[in-house]
């Protein structure tokens, strides 16, 4: 059956809303990257105590047009959760993935909301920041997931089940829990980078070895050896998947994810070498967004109801006499 043009218009409305998001993230990543983070204070949702700041410094403009882009994610959001209950019926996927969209949206606005009013901004060095920075990041990958999801699902592809999944479902949650993990300690690893720069490679190296380094610093080298351990995991188990679950969609996906993780971990090298600069700190975490959506895609084509297994063994017929 063919997608009707309201269909369409929905469909292209989710992806947008989706790659908006994305754009909005990674803002959120350039604020953290130059300090801006208090550049309206700790004043939340107004900045330094008003509705629209009148002799704005530079930080304050980076941190109030954060504030406003996500103010506008969070109304496409709403936009896309209230059309998505409108024009599809009960029971269909996309209702689900796009209200918890709209929930994550609303959590990833809290979450924001605190690091600001409670100081977890600028230049805190405290372990209480690095634990926001996680649930921040955690937060941001499920609100991604979900729209990802709904974009997908808009698609009229099938609805996804957990169940009598067997090896295929043990290695999806496998890859998607292994990378959730990654994307916190790339989270812990960013602030380490922008609270103690490093002056050279060898600078960098020595503060992450050092025992009198602060902790952030200790746990950044966490980053580039889970990022290799789960990296190989991930792509072995999207050959695996592919295999099992050998539709195109999943196929495709997979191929899609073995070559998004490799540019990742030579943008991850590359990022190291040139000691963390903004623009590359960008590009990693675009990438690592990337590779969290085609990693939900595939999971949801390999899980699809439909989905052909190629782990069933077919019947042995009796033979006849």
């Amino acid at each position: 059956m063919s997608a009707t043009p309201s269909s369409r218009a929905f469909r292209v409305f989710s992806w947008f809303t989706l790659a908006y998001t994305l754009a909005v993230v990674l803002w959120g990543a350039f604020v953290r990257a130059t300090g801006s983070g208090a550049g309206c204070g700790d004043h939340w949702p107004v900045c330094n105590g008003e509705v629209v700041p009148r002799a704005p410094t530079l930080q304050t403009l980076i941190e109030y047009t954060h504030r406003l882009t996500s103010g506008l994610a969070l109304v496409f959001a709403v936009v896309l959760c209230v059309w998505a209950l409108r024009a599809h019926g009960k029971g269909h996927p996309v209702r689900k993935a796009a209200v918890f969209s709209l929930v994550f949206m609303l959590t990833e606005a809290a979450v924001g909301a605190g690091l600001v009013l409670f100081k977890m901004v600028a230049g805190n060095e405290s372990l209480a920041r690095a634990f926001w920075m996680a649930v921040h990041l955690f937060n941001t990958f499920l609100l991604v997931g979900a729209q990802a999801l709904t974009a997908w699902w808009a698609g009229d592809h099938e609805r996804l089940s957990w169940r009598r999944q067997g090896l295929t479902g043990a290695l999806l949650v496998g890859s998607l829990s292994g990378v959730l993990v990654l994307g916190v300690s790339g989270a812990i690893a960013a602030l380490g980078d922008t609270l103690y720069p490093a002056q050279s490679l060898a600078h960098g190296l020595a503060q992450d070895v050092s025992p009198t380094a602060h902790v952030l610093l200790r746990l950044r080298v966490l980053h580039p050896v889970l990022a290799a351990l789960v990296g190989a995991g991930v792509v072995f188990s999207a050959t695996m998947v592919a295999r099992l679950r050998p539709s195109p969609a999943v196929r495709r996906a997979a191929l899609q994810l073995g070559i998004l993780y490799g540019l990742q971990l030579v943008a991850g090298t590359v990022n190291v070498v040139l000691l963390a600069p903004v623009w590359m700190q960008l590009v990693h975490l675009l990438l690592a967004d990337l590779v969290w959506i085609v990693l939900v895609r595939l999971s949801a084509a390999g899980l699809a109801r439909g989905a052909p297994r190629a782990d069933v063994k077919p019947r042995v017929q009796p033979a006849l006499t």
